[in-house]
């Protein structure tokens, strides 16, 4: 389907350097978005080689794409959600965590990014789409 017109599905990396660097965050998007209204709905996922039950974060997240329209077009993405973290023993709980995220891509979805979950943000990630 056709970006310019209806919804289309775009699936993303965002990861530190060109490769991905062994115990870093890797931040996996899967965004449904409306072509009119710039709205972006989806998942986000973050994998990390860490040991069970830590390591791999799923939540829904939702935003807006903006596009320059400067010369050279470049989408600036804005996303954001939440996701539960449970405390580990000998506490008993949860808690609701932030993640915000902003990617500045071009006509190909490939480009740079941050994104901030919990205490962590991760800064100058590189963007690539996912076929």
């Amino acid at each position: 389907m056709s970006e310019a017109v209806g919804l289309y599905q775009v699936k993303l990396l965002v990861q530190l350097g060109i490769e991905p660097i062994v115990g870093a965050p890797t931040l996996h998007l899967s965004l449904l978005v409306n072509a009119v209204s710039g709205q972006i709905h989806g998942t986000a996922h973050i994998t990390q080689s860490l040991p069970p039950p830590y390591g791999s974060i799923e939540f829904p997240i939702s935003g807006v794409l903006h596009h320059t329209g400067f010369g050279h077009d470049t989408r600036l993405i804005a996303l954001h959600g939440e996701y539960v973290v449970s405390v580990p023993p000998p506490a008993i709980g949860s808690y609701l965590a932030h993640f915000s995220a902003a990617l500045a891509v071009d006509a190909e979805w490939n480009g740079v990014g941050t994104y901030t979950y919990g205490n962590h943000t991760i800064t100058h990630g590189t963007v690539s789409k996912v076929s």
